[in-house]
Order: structure tokens, then sequence, then C-alpha cells
């Protein structure tokens, strides 16, 4: 055990010294040969840490094929159908919107483009030259513009505000050609965290999405960032909007897991404090967050979501075969927070992995007695 207490440590002291987790790769696994702590996450079947996928949280073979295809031949058209054939209202269109419109924005910044070659996300541009009435091609120009502003920009500045303005607008166009589809209001919840819209005007937005889409989840993830305390928010209204989500969740629904991403947008900068992981909100929120992962449908789009911040939570709680039990689920794609704030997802997750098997067998665990 005292190896693996030294593996606590050292996560927790990653917190103190950077704003998240930040760890040399492959550090976690300096753990003398034959020590019992010296616990293999492959011996459970889980992915090398240089095969995890950053790219999304969980499985979208479609996405995925789609993606591919769309950045080997720069051709938008695969996309287009794809998102023509997403239903509206659900939690994937929302998901592929954001991915189509990330790889765009990375493309873009990895080739910004000069006088031998075109910039990158190029298809982007045709798409919505080509097909300007097509509401899919609107919602990814959206949220291409959103993500440009986060990436490229500071909050607060000219160049910051010009592009989210632009953003502004392109959402006004992908609603009126799609007046029933709530992403392009869930597109404009960041662009009203960034140019800080007051609270009646976000309330206006909200209802927006809440009479096209009131169990979406991914909207409430993303309102629930204005009403954070380093936003336009405080703790207590971020708090209460989390748990009347919660309250009012239909049965099966994730949104009882909503506590739990409010506690960790408010987690305190600095702590060394292992009971703070199992306070009585702590605990409450991952009792809440277990019961919606328990209730949820197998194929709900934003399970992965929800067990990869459990994840954090339990390893955080000392709660070793639980935090195991969530792995077997999402191991493989890490591309959601918390892991996705650290410059390296797949690294920061791999710490977590490591620590909830050293944990595990520390406790007498094994490939054996985990339920796949």
């Amino acid at each position: 055990m005292e190896i693996l207490w030294v593996l606590v440590a050292a996560v927790m002291l990653g917190f103190v010294l950077l704003p998240f987790l930040r760890r040399r790769r492959g550090a976690i696994e300096q753990v003398p040969a034959g020590h019992p702590d010296a616990a293999d996450p492959a011996n459970y079947g889980f992915v090398r840490e240089e095969e995890l996928d950053v790219r999304m949280p969980g499985p979208d073979q479609d996405l995925l094929d789609v993606l591919d295809l769309v950045q080997r031949t720069q051709d938008y058209r695969a996309a287009s159908q794809l998102l023509a054939g997403t239903e509206a209202e659900g939690e994937p269109r929302w998901q592929r919107v954001q991915a189509f419109a990330g790889a765009a924005s990375l493309e873009l910044q990895q080739r910004p483009g000069g006088v031998s070659e075109s910039p990158g996300g190029q298809w982007l541009r045709v798409w919505r030259a080509e097909q300007p009435k097509d509401a899919g091609g609107a919602a990814v120009h959206a949220e291409f513009l959103v993500q440009q502003a986060w990436r490229t920009s500071t909050p607060g500045t000219d160049e910051f505000r010009i592009i989210m303005e632009e953003a502004k607008a392109a959402c006004g166009e992908a609603a009126l050609l799609a007046p029933g589809d709530p992403v392009p209001y869930i597109v404009e919840l960041s662009v009203a965290r960034g140019l800080a819209y007051s609270q009646p005007e976000f309330e206006q937005l909200w209802l927006r999405i809440l009479d096209r889409a009131p169990s979406h989840m991914g909207a409430h993830l993303a309102a629930l960032h204005y009403w954070c305390e380093k936003w336009h928010g405080s703790r207590e209204l971020a708090y209460s909007f989390a748990e009347a989500a919660a309250a009012r969740a239909p049965q099966g629904s994730l949104l009882a897991a909503m506590p739990l991403f409010a506690v960790f947008e408010h987690l305190p900068e600095v702590n060394l404090v292992s009971s703070f992981y199992q306070s009585e909100v702590v605990t409450k929120a991952i009792h809440g967050a277990l019961h919606a992962v328990h209730s949820a449908r197998p194929d709900d789009p934003m399970l992965a979501h929800v067990r990869h911040l459990l994840v954090f939570f339990l390893v955080r709680a000392e709660r070793w075969s639980e935090a195991m039990h969530q792995l077997i689920h999402i191991d493989g794609h890490v591309g959601a927070p918390p892991w996705t704030l650290n410059p390296d997802p797949a690294s920061a997750f791999a710490v977590y992995r490591a620590l909830a098997v050293a944990g595990y067998e520390a406790n007498g665990g094994s490939p054996a007695t985990l339920p796949q």
C-alpha cells in the first residue's frame, strides 16, 4: 500500500502545481518489479495509453468512418448526409456537430495555409458555399466559429468578441434553417458565456432549448458553465441549476448526474485532503451519478460522459472497485472531461486508470474478480 499512497500523493501534488493533472507519460508505471502494487492495466484488457482515442468519450463508428473519409478526401458530402440522417432532438446530433467543427478547427490550426497550400478545414468552407441552406452545415459552421474563438483568442479581447459575434449570427442562421433543432441554440450557450449575456437574456435562450429538447444532457452541461462561479453565476446558482435538473429528470435520464458536474466545476484549486472526496456533498453527488448510470439505457450516448467523471471522483474517494467497474465500460476513449482539460488527455486518464488498478489489487482484487 505504501507505493499506492505515494502515487496518490503524486497525483494530488499535480493539482497544486498545475491547473489540472499533468504527468509525464509512463511515470505511473515506475514501480519495482514484483511489488504487489506493480499492477498492470493490460492484465484487464485495457488499451495501451498511446492507443487511447482522444476524439470522443465513447464509440460512434459511423462518425469515425465519416470523419476519416471527409479528412482524407476533403469532401464534405458524407458529413452532410450523416447529419441529415441524425435525429435533431437527440444527443448524437450535438456530439457530431461538435466533432465535425472540432476536426475543421484543428485542421486549420495545423495547416493555416499560405502561398503554396490551402488552409485546413477547407471542406467546411466548401460545404457552406455549395449548400448554404444545409442546416447541418450551418450548425457545424456556427460551432466551428465558437471553437475558433476559444482556441485562438482571449475572452474579453476585441478579437474574441468579433469572432463570437460572428458565431452568434451563424447560430441565428442555423436556427432559421431548422426551427425544431435545438443544436443552434445549444451552440449559442457558449456564445452567451463568451459574450456575457445578462441572466434574463440567457434564460430566454435556455427556454428555447427546453421547448425543443427538455431532457438534453449536452445542453444542460453547456448551460451549467454559464451559471458557474468562474463565469457569470455562483456556486449556489450552479448547484441550484444542477439539482433542479436532477429533480425533474425523467426515469432513466442521466440528468440525475448533473450535481456531480456542478461539484467538479467548483473543486478547490488546491486540495490535499483526501477526505474532501468522501464528504457529504461529494458522496451524495457520486451516488446520484451512479444511480443515473445504473438506470440509463446502455446505448445512451451521454453515458460515457458520466462514467468518465465518475472514474475521476471514485479514484479520488478511494472507491477502487467502483472505479474499475466504470473503467471497463469506457476504456479506449478519453475525449471527455476531466481528461480533455489536460494538454495530454490520454496521459491524464492513464494515471487515474493505473491508480484504480493499483488500489483495486491492493485490496484483494484481480482480473478474475472483476466482472466484464
